[in-house]
């Protein structure tokens, strides 16, 4: 009886650790959404994206923007200051830590922390 116990509680245990660690869906985009985006410049090449605030894997505060267009495997965003619309890759390679629940759905093309401040990982392709 005690091994069954102890079998169901590894099993449930485990099922645990993956549903947390589990990637998270692409983000989906759509046309005049707002989104946080990594305000380095045009020559930073972390892509940072998240829906909430907070600083990018640049350790920079994000700035809000919006979509103004959508394509496959990149958005363009325009944000206050920005003279004219940047691009941001979409397929990530890292992706925000904290599983289905995560509600920042921070990715990246760099290592680093999301926006709640998890590890990002690597996106499993």
């Amino acid at each position: 009886m005690k091994k069954a116990i102890f079998a169901l509680a590894a099993v449930l245990f485990l099922a645990m650790v993956a549903l947390t660690f589990a990637a998270n869906p692409k983000p989906v985009f759509k046309v005049g959404q707002e989104v946080y985006a990594c305000n380095c410049g045009v020559q930073c090449d972390c892509f940072t994206l998240a829906k909430k605030p907070g600083k990018c894997v640049c350790g920079k505060e994000m700035v809000k923007a919006k979509v103004v267009t959508v394509e496959k495997g990149k958005i363009m965003l325009k944000a206050d200051g920005w003279e004219k619309p940047r691009p941001f890759l979409t397929d990530a390679k890292f992706a925000c830590a904290c599983g289905p629940q995560c509600d920042c759905d921070t990715i990246s093309q760099k290592p680093g922390k999301c926006v709640c401040g998890k590890e990002m990982m690597p996106v499993k392709k």
